[in-house]
Parts: structure tokens; sequence; C-alpha cells
């Protein structure tokens, strides 16, 4: 399998545009003090390759050059891939609802969910089901909260951050007016 850059059409004409830039390989092999024949030694891939690569002059890389180059920095190849991917920024508009009393902002991606909240004192909200799948940060930034997991209950005032695995039952509750940052991280899967 060899890895190529893709083509986009707009207006009639033909782009070439890169799928993948393969500088980051001198990032890495920056980061660990390696030169080019350390990489080349360590991947079995020629330090012609590895040059061409990482001056984005090679178009195609064949998948067992990127296996190879990727082991060489201990990383998986989709791990690789990812960091050479060229990806475009991603906007998004925010949504809002409201729950116990809670506003909540937010703005939603494939691998995360931040929200912005506000509470009156007293206002408190439950909702485990909507991210069984993640890790969850709640960061306060105004007033005070009380947090509550099955077992453990934490005040956090402004300035306190909590992180958990949100497939457990939890509580928010504004004990005084209180504005919040919540984070929903997707968890890796790797099966």
């Amino acid at each position: 399998m060899i890895i190529y850059y893709k083509r986009n059409f707009f207006k009639g004409k033909t782009k070439l545009d890169k799928v993948f830039d393969f500088t980051i390989l001198r990032e890495l092999r920056k980061k660990e003090g390696l030169n080019i024949a350390d990489v080349s030694e360590r991947s079995g891939v020629s330090s012609a390759v590895i040059s061409k690569l990482e001056r984005n002059g090679q178009q195609a890389a064949a998948l067992e050059t990127i296996c190879r180059l990727a082991r060489a920095f201990s990383l998986q190849t989709s791990e690789l891939l990812s960091l050479a991917e060229s990806r475009a920024a991603q906007k998004t508009s925010e949504t809002s609802h409201k729950s116990g009393g809670f506003k909540f902002r937010e703005v939603q991606y494939e691998n995360v969910k931040c929200l912005y909240a506000s509470a009156p004192a007293g206002a408190l909200v439950s909702r485990p089901e909507a991210h069984k799948e993640d890790f969850e940060l709640c960061w306060v930034l105004e007033g005070k909260l009380l947090f509550s997991l099955p077992r453990e209950k934490h005040k956090l005032s402004s300035g306190d951050a909590i992180q958990f695995d949100a497939l457990q039952d939890h509580q928010y509750q504004a004990l005084e007016d209180t504005k919040l940052i919540i984070l929903h991280i997707k968890k890796n899967k790797r099966f």
C-alpha cells in the first residue's frame, strides 16, 4: 500500500493538496536527539528516503516505510500518520441547553465537548448517561460547587478543578452562583 496525496476539484481546476506532511519526522528526530543516520539504522529505511520525507520532497510513501519509521520512534503506525496528517481547522458553532437550573453553552468535536456553564445557588444537575465513553474535567471559574460521586464528595471553589471517569454517576450542585468549564474527553479505544 502506498500513501498518496489527494486531489481537490474546484471551479473546474485541479489542485493537488498534501494529505500527509512528513516534516513531523524531523521534529520527532530532533526531539529524541537523533540524526537521519540514527533513524535509518533504527528503522531500516534509507537516509535518502527519510531526508526526502522530512523535506516533503517525496510525494508517496509505502505503508511498510511508515510502519518502520513509526517503530523507530516507539509509535503505532496510526499515531505517526495522525501526526503527519495535514488538517484544516474545523469550525463549529455553539449550542445551548438548560438542565437542573444550569445553563450550558457548548461546542463539540469528535473527540471533545467543551461546556461553559453558569448556575444560581441551589441548582443541581446530574447527566452521567450522556457521556459514558468520556473522561470529564470540571474547572470552577467563579463561585462554589459541590461535586458528588457515589462514594465521595468534593467542595470546589474558584480555581479548583477535578477529573474523573464520566462512567460514574455524578452530580454538580451550585453552593453559590457559579461559573464553570466542563470538558468531556473521549476515551481512547484500543482493542
